[in-house]
């Protein structure tokens, strides 16, 4: 259910405002709501511990890890794409099938996968103390599912371990989907669900947009994405700066967005089975379509960077220094120079803009109205 009692949405919390995703305690507590009201009988104590243990790795509190170094794959994006798990498979489980559900163990396999889904890009203490996370970008799903599978059979759910192995490898683009083997359906059902949770939850992210900016083109850098070498040698460049990472955005959703309904199944619309959630509404969607709409109307405007004025929330690897965020915020006060500050007029903020969105929202409802497909 979405919060009515606050106007803007929190640059710290999720799709509908009620869940504080930079606090691991508000994300577990959710958690618990959702498991126990799915299984009154189960036992949460996997997943109390879970969110924990990750959550002292991300911090630097775990003997053999070091603290998160990778701003924009941080503890909030775990704790963020965590919940968005858990309402999927909520919804999933909720939804009219042929098959079976989930039950409860399946349910925690879901949610650990969603917790160690990003955790390759942890350093090991000792033995990479002079590496930077992201520059284990091309590789860090398979170093997720080897320290996955290692923290399910310490947790005592050693027969599913090799299998998470597998389906992790839905979130990232190491192994394509069609060659992941699983031993049945239900595990890709997961993997779809999961990996899907993960596009929604990121690009849903209030400050998605500065994030990309200040974070993520500096990752695409260490990890080798900004620029590649063809079969002959030659290097291509694909992001040359942050600036052109975001023009490039509307054209990434557009391949996530087919990733989502065709690699994965179109598994993200079980989410509208969740009517406490979120009242018959796919907030991640509307959120993730306002994120792209405003970068498509800064695009148009000359790529002005100064319009992104929103300050992500710090958390274990978020609160490094980075060029890209002072770059912003300089230009953000030149833009407030010239324009003046919106924040002292938000009666006026963009006005066609509002006209653009009304005019995607209202098609929108018909693009969205996918019921038939589920």
């Amino acid at each position: 259910m979405q919060n009515k009692s606050t106007k803007f949405r929190r640059n710290d919390f999720d799709v509908a405002n009620v869940v504080n995703v930079t606090d691991p305690k508000s994300v577990g507590d959710m958690l618990e709501n959702i498991f126990l009201d799915l299984y009154p009988d189960a036992d949460f104590s996997i997943l109390r511990k879970a969110i924990s243990d990750i959550s002292g790795m991300y911090r630097g509190e775990h003997p053999g890890y070091a603290a998160c170094d990778t701003g924009y794959h941080d503890l909030q994006h775990i704790m963020d794409v965590t919940l968005a798990s858990a309402r999927l498979m909520d919804g999933y489980e909720r939804s009219p099938k042929s098959g079976a559900g989930l039950g409860e163990e399946l349910f925690i396999f879901g949610i650990l996968l969603a917790l160690f889904h990003d955790s390759g890009y942890l350093r090991k203490r000792g033995s990479e103390d002079d590496r930077q996370g992201a520059e284990f970008t091309l590789v860090h799903v398979s170093r997720s599912a080897e320290l996955l599978k290692n923290y399910m059979r310490e947790a005592g759910l050693g027969n599913l371990a090799e299998t998470a192995a597998q389906v992790v490898h839905y979130t990232g683009f190491e192994v394509p989907v069609d060659r992941i083997r699983v031993p049945s359906p239900v595990y890709r059902t997961i993997g779809n669900l999961v990996a899907s949770a993960d596009i929604l939850a990121q690009m849903s992210d209030r400050c998605y947009l500065e994030k990309c900016h200040d974070r993520l083109y500096t990752e695409f850098v260490l990890g080798g994405i900004a620029k590649k070498r063809d079969a002959q040698g030659n290097e291509q460049v694909i992001f040359s700066s942050p600036q052109d990472l975001l023009v490039k955005t509307p054209g990434f959703y557009r391949s996530a967005k087919k990733r989502m309904d065709e690699t994965l199944h179109g598994d993200h619309r079980y989410v509208r089975y969740v009517e406490k959630h979120f009242s018959g509404q796919n907030l991640y969607i509307e959120a993730i379509e306002k994120n792209i709409l405003f970068a498509e109307y800064m695009i148009a405007h000359n790529a002005d960077i100064g319009m992104l004025q929103r300050t992500p929330p710090q958390t274990p690897g978020s609160d490094l220094a980075s060029r890209e965020t002072d770059d912003r915020k300089q230009m953000v006060e030149d833009r407030r120079k010239r324009i003046g500050d919106r924040r002292q007029n938000t009666g006026q903020l963009y006005p066609d803009l509002s006209d653009r969105l009304n005019r995607r929202q209202n098609a929108g409802d018909r693009r969205r109205d996918t019921s038939s497909k589920k």
